[in-house]
């Protein structure tokens, strides 16, 4: 064991590394270039149509999710721990310009989510069940005609989805509630299963449903809670942006328990945090997309660049600012979730609150939407209907995760995960040219009315 285990971390190294953060960056700044800038010159026009429709009425299609309820599902997902946790130990390894390197990947990851979800919709086809399927597995055979690399991404997706998706989230809730209620991780891991039983035995219907209704609630929570922090700490507001700029570029020397940073630790600290949060070019959230009733891939498009947007400038700014400004990413001993707490604890008396369950919530979420990943790369793997064995499966493992045990299958299944961007990343680079013809067709005349049953694997040709 202990010989994979040297294995595993030196794979880590490198898929949780520089080479796949220059990959990631490298990818998204192509697909820029390629689609001439279209997510930002047409930036204010995406918003109106995400942000300024998500409480317009859609009529639900047996068999899809509303494009609300995709990216909603695509959000629980995304919008985890990471965005409490992981953007304070950037700040305490990065120092403040961490940030600044977090905003760049989060601006560059749009266009890079922009792609995989368009080209998975384009790509998406029925399964046994008449349930729209799609992702990178199926763009990649049906639009590249490589089925192995198609596999190797499912194969990554279907495993990792075990570990980073489920008992790391389900450790995180059990700790948490441990920590103040003192009751029994065996007991909350069983609620867990309870409910995640519950959502999952819906199916795909249930998970777009629940998604929709938690995913805005956790935000508006967190995002008001943060927002109140920073009015009482809104001397110090300007003062963390002009750090956040300043440091990107500069030392940053040691002071209490931080241990000082350069230029290159900020850059590898944030961009690592934004590619990793939002998930821009991982392959996990068109999985989700690709089940839209939207009639052209672009419009679904759109609603992944909202995603990014919200996960990282947004939920992660609002982190970044609270810390920051609280002054105690340099002084405190403490980090990670425990020290996003103290900062929010500054604005008032009960912040900790606010971030307990802001973690609760985005953990759960987050076991929910990956269950659905890792469930629709097992089907497509087993080239059948295995909803019931794997979800049993899955609750288990959620409930291994809330007491604590196989750590070891933790680091594997982080690897996993870093590896299901290798294929979905070279069939990002390698179907720029369908991507290219969709922006084209919906950018010429957006208002047009597509087809229903229109084929868009013919943008592939």
């Amino acid at each position: 064991m202990s010989y994979i285990l040297k294995i595993n971390s030196f794979l880590n190294s490198l898929v949780w590394g520089y080479p796949s953060q220059i990959l990631l960056l490298g990818t998204g700044i192509f697909l820029m270039f390629s689609s001439h800038f279209i997510v930002f010159r047409k930036f204010p026009f995406i918003l109106k149509n995400t942000f300024g429709k998500i409480f317009e009425k859609v009529d639900k299609k047996e068999g899809y999710m509303t494009p609300f309820q995709a990216v909603s599902t695509a959000l629980a997902a995304t919008v985890g721990t990471g965005n409490i946790a992981g953007v304070t130990l950037a700040i305490t390894t990065g120092g403040p310009g961490a940030i600044f390197w977090m905003w760049i990947a989060a601006l560059v990851g749009m266009t890079t989510k922009m792609a995989e979800v368009s080209l998975a919709l384009a790509s998406s086809t029925r399964n046994s069940k008449n349930e729209k399927v799609g992702g990178p597995m199926y763009y990649i055979e049906r639009g590249l005609g490589n089925k192995f690399l198609a596999k190797t991404f499912a194969f990554f997706g279907m495993t990792a989805c075990f570990g980073i998706g489920c008992m790391t989230q389900a450790n995180s809730i059990a700790c948490n509630i441990n920590s103040y209620l003192k009751i029994n991780k065996s007991i909350i891991g069983m609620v867990i299963c309870f409910l995640l039983g519950l959502v999952l035995i819906g199916g795909v219907k249930r998970i777009g449903e629940i998604a929709e209704k938690i995913v805005p609630l956790m935000a508006f929570i967190y995002i008001l809670g943060g927002l109140v922090v920073l009015f009482f700490l809104r001397d110090n507001i300007l003062n963390s942006f002009k750090l956040i700029f300043s440091s990107a570029f500069t030392p940053q020397a040691a002071s209490g328990g931080f241990l000082g940073s350069n230029l290159k630790l900020a850059m590898k600290s944030g961009i690592a945090r934004g590619v990793f949060t939002n998930e821009a070019g991982l392959g996990s959230a068109p999985i989700a997309h690709a089940t839209s009733s939207a009639d052209h891939p672009i419009k679904q498009g759109m609603w992944a660049v909202f995603e990014v947007f919200m996960d990282t400038i947004v939920v992660c700014s609002i982190t970044g600012l609270v810390v920051i400004s609280s002054g105690l990413w340099k002084t405190s001993q403490y980090e990670g979730a425990v020290l996003t707490a103290q900062a929010f604890n500054l604005g008032f008396n009960g912040g900790h609150y606010i971030v307990s369950l802001g973690l609760i919530l985005f953990a759960f979420t987050t076991i929910i939407g990956w269950s659905y990943y890792g469930e629709k790369c097992s089907e497509y793997l087993f080239k059948k209907d295995i909803a019931i064995p794997f979800r049993i499966i899955y609750i288990s493992a959620a409930f291994i995760g809330s007491v604590g045990g196989l750590k070891e299958i933790w680091t594997l299944t982080d690897t996993l995960n870093g590896m299901m961007a290798i294929p979905n990343l070279l069939g990002l680079i390698l179907l720029r040219r369908p991507f290219e013809k969709l922006v084209k067709d919906f950018f010429d005349s957006p208002d047009k009315k597509r087809e229903e049953n229109f084929d868009y694997m013919k943008f592939f040709k």
